[in-house]
């Protein structure tokens, strides 16, 4: 906002400056005395502008449109005397004294009092917008750190009691599980502060999920998972799959085979396309997508709808046995990318 006014500033000095110049280039031919009529000219113009803009700074709003138009009075008829005292023109009659005031408030006064006018609103339009946008902008952030907030805590408290029970009968998996935990958990709070991260990180964070879910089950791993393109180019908003994956886990069959849930990731040109397939589990096992409490589907749509207006489709498709989503995302740019330090060492 302090650069808009900056800017305001300037403007008001270089289109001043521009002015005088022009007055006084007008009023160098008309006589000895040209250089105080281009200073009562200027000085009154001056007068006119910034007090109205002064006024409408000070009196703003319907409230104070009495004491606005009283002070208003007092500067349309105050003004033209600037112009007759620094002129300092003798004049012969009375009536050349009234002709040259009313001379300098049509043509001088009034003018400026409109073009002060003028410039107040516009700057208060200009300012008004920015600020709008800026809090536009800060309603959005608020909104996306809430929605990327919303990851299951059941998650975590069952990660823990599972590295627990591995721990308790030291278990090989264990010290890899812890480190997959710390390497999430860095992810989560330190690293998706950033606006967009590379696809491999964002995929990495996704393994290490699908690797803490892994030690409920005791078989291979029953996550496929293919990627295919450049990740390391392709940047996107953190955490924005993590609940695509998770309503896999959630709604998928209590049993889980291997590669039953399937996750495809490519990378073509500036579009990515993320899909995610499991099996249905029974409707006792797995209550609707979209049900009451419900932060999976719904959190991807608006943070979409917030970061990637009309640059994404998002499909689901449910045929009784499996469930598919699909998400495509178009005209990614590849983006600088610089790894927060760590406070967490391997």
């Amino acid at each position: 906002m302090n650069r808009i006014k900056k800017v305001f500033l300037r403007v008001h000095v270089v289109l001043w400056a521009l002015f005088s110049w022009l007055v006084a280039l007008q009023l160098s031919q008309s006589g000895p005395q040209w250089q105080r009529l281009a200073v009562a000219v200027i000085a009154t113009c001056l007068y006119a502008f910034y007090g109205q803009f002064w006024l409408l700074t000070r009196y703003p709003g319907k409230r104070n449109r009495r004491a606005y138009y009283l002070r208003l009075t007092l500067l349309v008829f105050s003004a033209p005397v600037w112009y007759l005292l620094l002129h300092h023109r003798q004049f012969d009659r009375n009536e050349d004294l009234a002709d040259n005031y009313v001379i300098s408030l049509v043509s001088i006064v009034l003018p400026f009092l409109f073009l002060g006018w003028l410039a107040r609103i516009t700057e208060n339009l200009v300012l008004n917008t920015v600020r709008k946008e800026q809090l536009e902008k800060q309603a959005v952030e608020a909104e996306l750190q809430s929605l990327k907030s919303q990851i299951n805590p059941h998650f975590l408290f069952n990660t823990l009691n599972n590295i627990h029970t591995l721990v308790y009968k030291q278990a090989p998996a264990a010290p890899d599980a812890v480190m997959q935990l710390a390497s999430l958990m860095r992810y989560m709070i330190y690293e998706s502060n950033a606006p967009t991260v590379p696809l491999a990180r964002e995929l990495k964070y996704l393994e290490d999920y699908m690797g803490l879910q892994q030690l409920r089950y005791r078989e291979r791993p029953v996550v496929d998972l293919q990627v295919s393109g450049d990740t390391e180019a392709c940047h996107v908003a953190p955490l924005l799959f993590i609940h695509l994956l998770e309503n896999a886990y959630k709604h998928s069959s209590a049993r889980l085979a291997p590669g039953d849930i399937r996750v495809q990731v490519e990378v073509q040109h500036d579009t990515l396309t993320f899909s995610v397939q499991n099996p249905v589990g029974t409707p006792a096992a797995a209550p609707p997508l979209e049900g009451a409490g419900g932060i999976g589907l719904p959190n991807v749509r608006k943070r979409l709808a917030l970061l990637y207006p009309e640059q994404h489709t998002l499909e689901l498709h449910d045929t009784g046995t499996t469930f598919t989503v699909v998400l495509r995302i178009h005209g990614l740019q590849p983006q600088p990318y610089e790894r927060e330090a760590h406070l967490l060492y391997h």
